[in-house]
């Protein structure tokens, strides 16, 4: 299949009229503090460019004394080991997706609950209100914290090699590729596929050579990651919505002077909103990228797959799992679940 490049012009096309500013990291020798910034995500991608965005601002505030350097594509190391890393300080700020986050602090999958968000004006409502301080507050009781708000990943979807994912049955015995996360892989197995934790630097040779059937991402990954030229079908199922969150080593941070500190919150803030927008017009626009790049797009039975889960222990298992707290602000954002 073709590759497809998430490019300033189709970024623009979606709206969201980002510079693609070099990836690079830079000489700190003048610098009173320097800092990395380690993501997993390919440096084309909407969150690598509004961070580097962000670390150019927050050098030009700082006038230089706080220099962060940015390391996309795992340069750094897997997931598992960015978020020992940021924990003991060797890395000062990371991103990582909730998905994966929960694998340290569980608190943060409530977010990733199958098919509770409906769209966007819900995530928001949720995580910029009591179910993102209670995520925050979790995080908070660890090494690390969360820097200004969420960050969009997407709503995520199911690729495919051999067929399309249009209802629950074509899920049965489906081996697919999730990150290491305890609630999507209980996702897929309520609903009869055979989930396989595979952490994202290995998916495309997982895919490749057919040691999963698909794997579930949201489109920007998807394209950015060039899945399209080892899968032939994307369903958009929205089975979950994923966050990503800006996180700071609370000793590495609290070294810096105030001024510092809000620069480093005031201009991640900004960013993350500037990206929530960037990510929300892709996965919208990226649907007839994939489709011109080869991909036939999908449109499943989604209801189907929620009746599905609903008829399972799904719901009432993680809602003791998350506690009466948790789940309760989760239902006052999306409505009654189960």
């Amino acid at each position: 299949m073709p590759r497809i490049e998430v490019t300033r012009r189709n970024i623009l096309a979606a709206g969201a009229a980002l510079p693609l500013v070099a990836i690079r990291t830079r000489p700190a020798s003048a610098a009173q503090f320097t800092y990395k910034l380690a993501t997993g995500q390919e440096p084309s991608h909407p969150v690598n460019v509004r961070a580097q965005q962000a670390i150019d601002k927050i050098k030009e505030k700082t006038s230089g004394d706080l220099v962060i350097q940015l390391f996309p594509a795992a340069q750094l190391g897997t997931d598992a080991q960015l978020i020992a890393q940021a924990r003991l300080g060797g890395v000062q700020f990371i991103n990582m997706a909730a998905s994966v986050l929960a694998t340290f602090v569980p608190a943060a999958g409530i977010v990733n609950v199958g098919f509770a968000f409906p769209g966007y004006d819900n995530v928001w409502k949720a995580m910029d209100g009591a179910l993102g301080k209670f995520v925050s507050d979790n995080i908070a009781r660890t090494e690390v914290f969360l820097v200004g708000r969420s960050w969009d990943n997407g709503f995520r979807q199911i690729t495919s090699s051999a067929k399309g994912i249009n209802n629950p049955d074509d899920l049965k015995g489906f081996k697919i590729r999730v990150p290491n996360a305890p609630l999507l892989t209980s996702l897929f197995s309520s609903l009869g596929a055979a989930p396989t934790a595979i952490d994202f630097s290995e998916v495309y040779t997982a895919l490749q050579t057919h040691l999963v059937d698909g794997q579930e991402n949201p489109l920007p990954i998807i394209a950015t990651a060039k899945l399209n030229e080892v899968q032939k079908f994307c369903s958009m199922t929205n089975h979950v919505w994923d966050g990503y969150f800006i996180l700071g080593n609370k000793a590495a941070f609290g070294r810096l002077p105030k001024p510092m500190q809000d620069a480093v919150t005031e201009e991640f803030n900004a960013a993350g909103l500037a990206e929530r927008d960037d990510i929300a017009k892709l996965s919208s626009s990226l649907q007839a990228t994939l489709k011109n790049a080869g991909m036939t797009i999908v449109d499943p039975d989604k209801p189907a797959f929620r009746a599905t889960v609903g008829k399972t222990d799904f719901y009432p298992s993680w809602h003791k799992k998350f506690g009466d707290e948790g789940w309760g602000l989760l239902e006052g954002a999306v409505g009654k679940l189960g």
